[in-house]
């Protein structure tokens, strides 16, 4: 009986780890990579709260080394110096500001948490905060760590051993990072005390970096240390953080996604390279009619689903092809079937433009973070991409939000490339990734009526600036989408932003 309560315990554990709680109505949760804590707010109000949006995983927030011999390269942001909120992103009290007014605008905030190591290169650490530290010495007096903080003995992960050798994937230097010890009592005691802060703050949960790099008993320590969420920010009592952790798993390492699930969400690594094959013409899209876990995929609980992230989208973190915002036509098709589908808890990448994989933000020549111009097309300019602005993504957030608690039904395909389906009474989309055109009558699932294809235009008034779709009283409409049309979809819903 005693042992029935004790995994009772841990099974509602794991399922409360699990939950994005994110406002009502609001769905979605949008990388807002590299972006200034200000501006992050401000996008909060402007946009994201206002288009429905759920929730946005920022950059680590902690101070990292100063990296300037490659140029402030993106993943100086991965290298640790001290817990201090410091970055080039902000300091605490613009940290604090921004989960405020993101919270007050319906948008959660999701961090970007970096505990399996420390600082790496260069051999003079200086973070961003002011803090030093001597890599060589194990040594990062703003913490404080010390020697005795890291794994023993000193080793470095070769790639073979992802194949072969769990214990050295978990016990040795990714890349050169100083790996912390996290069965040691006392860096528990720095992590979790760097985490709860955050939440003390308003944050609604985390991203786990590199978890299959730590093992599963150690976080689950860390996890259920941390506080429930703040309630002044909104959340129910005795909420537990949202916690999705990268593991990345294609089947072929020692380590597998399935030893952390128990825990909380694990990234799905695996839907974003199916995706990207299927739209980019390497698989059929007709198979996507038993898109999930039937496709190797984790169960819909455990899985955070993305087509693209801030190193996969950069040839890191994984194999095959993978679509991103450079293959735009394909890259929102892709993108449009996630939010379109129920499966998994869906995030957009939202990036800044690069030719150099290594490359960090925009920035001017004292290293400091631009700021992303808002154009009058809702675009953004200095160099940020944006994806979440782009019309064809956010309205399939206004989708996602509109078919809500539906499943797949009414599926239909023709054989090939060409597809269709509806979210129960409330929305309908198709696709068409063939070379010839998809004309066909079928049906929406929809109430009589005129709406606004919410992909090639919007409502304006009583009519609107893209295609318009007329379903009869059986539901039934006559659907286009042209080969060489410049998106591949239609959709439309029941909401306000499509029904006339």
């Amino acid at each position: 009986m005693i042992r029935v309560a004790i995994l009772l315990l841990g099974l509602g554990l794991a399922l409360a780890y699990k939950n994005p709680y994110y406002a009502p109505g609001h769905s979605t949760m949008v990388h807002l990579f590299e972006w200034k804590w200000d501006d992050i707010a401000d996008e909060c109000e402007r946009f994201l709260g206002p288009r429905g949006f759920g929730g946005i995983q920022i950059s680590p927030p902690n101070e990292n080394v100063i990296i300037w011999q490659y140029n402030r390269p993106w993943w100086e942001r991965y290298q640790p110096i001290s817990y201090k909120l410091v970055t080039r992103s902000g300091d605490e009290q613009q940290f604090a500001s921004m989960v405020r007014r993101c919270n007050d605008a319906g948008v959660r905030i999701y961090v970007d948490a970096v505990i399996n190591h420390m600082t790496g290169e260069p051999r003079d650490n200086i973070g961003t905060g002011g803090s030093t530290a001597d890599f060589r010495q194990w040594s990062y007096p703003a913490v404080p760590y010390t020697a005795q903080d890291f794994n023993w003995p000193h080793c470095v992960i070769d790639g073979w051993d992802y194949g072969c050798c769990p214990d050295k994937v978990r016990n040795c230097e990714l890349v050169g990072l100083k790996d912390l010890n996290q069965r040691s009592e006392y860096v528990r005691f720095m992590i979790v005390g760097f985490m709860n802060k955050l939440i003390d703050l308003g944050v609604a949960g985390f991203r786990i970096d590199a978890a299959k790099h730590m093992w599963p008993e150690d976080l689950q320590v860390i996890y259920d240390r941390l506080h429930n969420l703040n309630t002044d920010h909104g959340f129910p009592s005795g909420a537990r953080p949202y916690i999705y952790q990268e593991v990345i798993d294609f089947g072929n390492e020692a380590i597998s996604r399935d030893e952390y699930t128990g825990l909380a969400a694990v990234t799905e690594f695996k839907f974003g390279l199916e995706l990207s094959r299927a739209f980019a013409g390497g698989n059929q899209l007709r198979w996507l009619n038993t898109w999930g876990p039937i496709w190797g995929l984790l169960a819909h609980e455990d899985a955070l689903t993305f087509i693209d992230n801030h190193d996969n989208q950069r040839g890191h973190g994984g194999g095959g092809v993978i679509l991103t915002y450079k293959q735009a036509k394909q890259y929102k098709g892709a993108t449009a079937f996630m939010l379109a589908h129920p499966y998994g808890e869906p995030q957009i990448m939202s990036s800044f433009d690069f030719t150099d994989s290594e490359a960090g933000p925009p920035m001017d020549s004292n290293g400091n973070i631009i700021s992303p111009a808002i154009n009058s097309d809702n675009t953004c300019g200095n160099g940020w991409v944006c994806e979440h602005r782009w019309r064809q993504i956010y309205s399939m957030v206004a989708f996602r939000n509109v078919a809500a608690g539906t499943n797949v039904n009414d599926w239909w395909d023709n054989g090939s490339n060409q597809i269709a389906f509806c979210r129960g009474g409330q929305a309908f989309i198709a696709f068409n990734n063939d070379n010839w055109d998809l004309n066909q009558n079928l049906q929406t699932c929809l109430p009589a009526g005129a709406y606004c294809d919410v992909i090639s235009g919007s409502k304006s008034g009583n009519s609107c600036t893209g295609k318009s779709v007329t379903v009869g009283n059986d539901g039934r409409a006559q659907i286009y989408v042209g080969s060489h049309e410049v998106d591949m979809m239609l959709a439309i819903h029941r909401g306000d932003e499509s029904r006339l």
